[in-house]
């Protein structure tokens, strides 16, 4: 395939807005290997290691351990990576080091696969987050790491857990870099740095992130405001495209918004949400999909939990187990999303189904 295809640069921002990124038409071989290479060479003679989702509340947990604790080798891993991440701990870490596992929860107990081989080789596990967890997925970790702590969803984020387990006194500007991801994570929405850090996190790479919240902490510096300004040019007009393409849905008495596209989802929520929705789902173009609650709904996980995923009660994400070839993606990008969309939508009405039977 010719590379001018996937080109990004070369697309309109309709159609970028209909296709995936180039990095989806990368076989996943090509970037598990480079994802293995990168993993050996960060874990040679780490003193720590810390596995996290690379996003704004995973990093803030990773900026946390190395200030307090340890110079540790960062794996970043989103939930589906859980059980690769610890394969490279268990195979290339230096034995009789600290493990920290932040701001993930695992779906099933095949997660956890490589669990107990990290156990052997590590001198303690501490796992720390603030997701909805399963009593016997949880069962399990509970007997295999030193301690898992985890923060009520609706409360705290991952590293506000971070920064109150650790027995170290917390500087200020970094207990104040919790606070304000906090404020994102959660979609508190009251703190307008908080949508600053997750767009840099989003943008840049995560060691640039980290070293930058370290010294600075929530307060970015001016030449990364720039840098998020030029960004967001585009990324807003990828959000009025998607809003524009919403359909409203009343299930019951949840009035929800369903769209598509390539987009920040929570910007796109937040403007659902201020058209009268209570809750929103953003499909996107590589097949994955996004759930946003409101205090008028805060069942975001429950929605999620029957299309293959998960998260909090007002933030969450799944992909419908729906993609059995390329023909199924292409039909995903032709039609916008139109099976993803409905088998979501199917996943609402269950829940308000189960919803009214609890009431009852």
């Amino acid at each position: 395939m010719d590379d001018w295809l996937i080109d990004d640069e070369r697309l309109s921002l309709t159609r970028k807005s209909l296709l995936p990124g180039e990095g989806f038409f990368h076989p996943d071989s090509v970037a598990e290997a480079e994802q293995e290479r990168e993993a050996r060479e960060a874990l040679a003679d780490a003193p720590a290691v810390v596995i996290a989702d690379p996003d704004a509340d995973g990093l803030a947990c990773v900026a946390l351990l190395r200030e307090l604790v340890a110079e540790a080798a960062l794996i970043p891993a989103g939930p589906r990576d859980i059980a690769t991440a610890l394969e490279y701990v268990a195979e290339y870490a230096e034995p009789g080091i600290p493990v920290f596992v932040c701001d993930l929860c695992p779906d099933a107990e095949t997660d956890l696969e490589h669990l107990e081989l990290v156990a052997d080789r590590a001198s303690e596990i501490h796992w720390f987050d603030h997701h909805q967890w399963d009593a016997d997925v949880g069962a399990r970790v509970d007997d295999l790491v030193t301690r898992r702590v985890v923060g009520e969803s609706d409360e705290e984020c991952s590293a506000d857990v971070v920064a109150r387990s650790l027995d170290a006194d917390v500087p200020e500007y970094l207990a104040e870099l919790a606070v304000v991801t906090r404020d994102h994570d959660l979609w508190l929405r009251e703190d307008p740095r908080s949508d600053d850090l997750a767009d840099y996190a989003y943008w840049a790479d995560p060691e640039e992130y980290i070293e930058t919240v370290r010294e600075h902490g929530a307060d970015l510096p001016e030449e990364v405001e720039e840098f998020l300004a030029e960004q967001r040019v585009e990324k807003e007009a990828l959000v009025e495209r998607a809003v524009d393409r919403a359909e409203i849905h009343e299930i019951g008495d949840w009035t929800v918004g369903v769209t598509y596209g390539r987009c920040s989802q929570n910007e796109v929520a937040e403007a659902l949400r201020q058209q009268g929705t209570d809750a929103a789902v953003i499909v996107k173009p590589a097949g994955s999909a996004s759930i946003r609650g409101t205090d008028a709904f805060e069942r975001a996980h429950e929605v999620a939990a029957k299309v293959n995923g998960g998260g909090h009660p007002k933030a969450a994400g799944c992909k419908p187990d729906i993609y059995d070839d390329m023909l199924d993606y292409a039909n995903h990008w032709t039609t916008r999303g139109a099976v993803a969309r409905q088998v979501i939508v199917e996943a609402f009405h269950d829940v308000k189904r189960e919803a009214d039977a609890e009431d009852e």
